[in-house]
C-alpha cells in the first residue's frame, strides 16, 4: 500500500523514470498489471469522444470502471450524477479508500495507483471533486469550497457510509484538511501526498472581472500549456506518451461546464486551510518529495 501510495498518479508502465524525490529514487522499473476490460468494455456514454483516442492503457481501463451516481445537494430532490470510480465490492473488514485528486483534475489521475490498492484488498473509491472531473454540472451548481465539502459529504454519507483514509495530494490535501475539520466523524486516517496547503486561496484571481477570468481559464485549457507542464514533470519520457498523458490530463476540460465550474472556484476564493491544520486531530501520514519544486519539502517538516 505504502508503494501504491508512493507512486501517486505516476504511470506505472515499467519505464525508467529519472527523477530523484529525495529517498525515492523513481528509476527501478515497476512491475505491470494485467489491465482488465480494456479492450472489451464500452466507455461510459458521459465521457467526452476524444476519450476513445487515449492510448494509456490505464487510462482507458479505468475510465471503463467509471460511474455517475446520483448525490443530493440541498433539500430539494435536485441531484448532481457524481462521477468516481466505486469498488467492485465493498466489505468492512477494511477501512474505505477515498481518493481525492490534484486541482483541476480527475480520477483518471489515479489510473496507476487504483489496480495496486484493489490488488492489496483494499476497498478504494476514486472520486472527482465537485467542479473538476466527470460529474454533470448541466444545472451550473456553485463550485466553491463550502459545495465541494458539502458535495464530498454527501457522496460519503449516500455510499461509502464509514469512515475512510482520505488520501489527497497537492490540492486535494486542502480538500481532505477542510473536509476532515468540517466531517471529522466521516474520516479515520488522512494521508496527505506533496500537500498544497499554505496557499491562501486563489489570491488576487478571485478579483479579476470575470471576462478576464473566463479567458485565463481558457488558457489553463490549452494543450501547449499542459504538454508544457507534463514535459518540466517527467524526464525522459518519449514525447507520444507525454501527448497521450496529457491527452488524460484535459479529458475533462472538454465539458461543456467545465469553464464555468473552474471560473466559479476561481472567483469564490479557493482554498485557504492555514488556520485549519492545526484543528486536525486524525492520524496522519505525509509523503513528500526532497526535491519537490512545487510544495516546500523543509515547510511540510517543520510545520508537521
Amino acid at each position: 500500500m505504502n508503494t501504491a501510495l508512493k507512486l501517486g498518479s505516476l504511470p506505472v508502465m515499467g519505464i525508467n523514470m529519472t527523477k530523484n524525490y529525495g529517498s525515492l529514487k523513481a528509476s527501478t522499473k515497476v512491475k505491470v498489471f494485467a489491465v482488465d476490460g480494456a479492450g472489451d468494455a464500452e466507455f461510459p456514454s458521459f465521457l467526452p469522444k476524444e476519450v476513445e483516442k487515449i492510448k494509456d492503457p490505464f487510462a482507458r481501463s479505468l475510465s471503463k470502471r467509471m460511474k455517475r451516481l446520483p448525490v443530493q445537494i440541498g433539500m430539494s430532490e435536485s441531484c448532481i450524477m457524481s462521477s468516481c470510480v466505486k469498488p467492485l465490492r465493498q466489505s468492512n473488514k477494511t477501512s474505505p479508500v477515498v481518493l481525492l485528486h490534484c486541482f483541476d483534475s480527475s480520477c483518471l489521475e489515479w489510473r496507476c495507483t487504483y489496480p495496486l490498492l484493489e490488488e492489496a484488498g483494499l476497498e478504494a473509491w476514486a472520486v472527482d471533486v465537485l467542479g473538476w472531473g466527470f460529474s454533470d454540472l448541466e444545472t451550473r451548481p456553485p463550485c466553491d469550497v463550502a459545495s465541494k465539502r458539502h458535495h464530498l459529504y454527501q457522496l460519503w454519507k449516500s455510499y461509502i457510509k464509514r469512515p475512510m483514509i482520505l488520501v489527497g495530494p497537492s490540492l486535494g490535501a486542502s480538500v481532505a484538511i477542510d473536509f476532515t475539520v468540517h466531517y471529522p466523524e466521516a474520516v479515520e486516517k488522512l494521508v496527505l501526498i506533496n500537500p498544497s496547503v499554505y496557499a491562501e486561496g486563489t489570491g488576487n484571481l478571485a478579483k479579476l472581472p470575470e471576462l478576464v477570468a473566463y479567458a485565463g481559464v481558457s488558457f489553463l485549457k490549452s494543450l501547449p500549456l499542459r504538454f508544457y507542464a507534463n514535459m518540466v514533470a517527467f524526464n525522459g519520457i518519449p514525447f507520444f506518451t507525454i501527448l497521450d498523458w496529457t491527452c488524460v490530463g484535459r479529458l475533462h476540460c472538454l465539458l461543456p461546464w467545465w469553464k464555468d465550474a473552474t471560473v466559479s472556484f476561481m472567483l469564490s476564493g479557493g482554498y485557504n486551510v492555514i488556520s485549519q491544520i492545526k484543528q486536525v486531530k486524525h492520524k496522519t501520514l505525509i509523503i513528500c518529495g526532497q526535491h519537490d519544486q512545487i510544495v516546500s519539502y523543509q515547510h511540510v517538516v517543520v510545520s508537521s
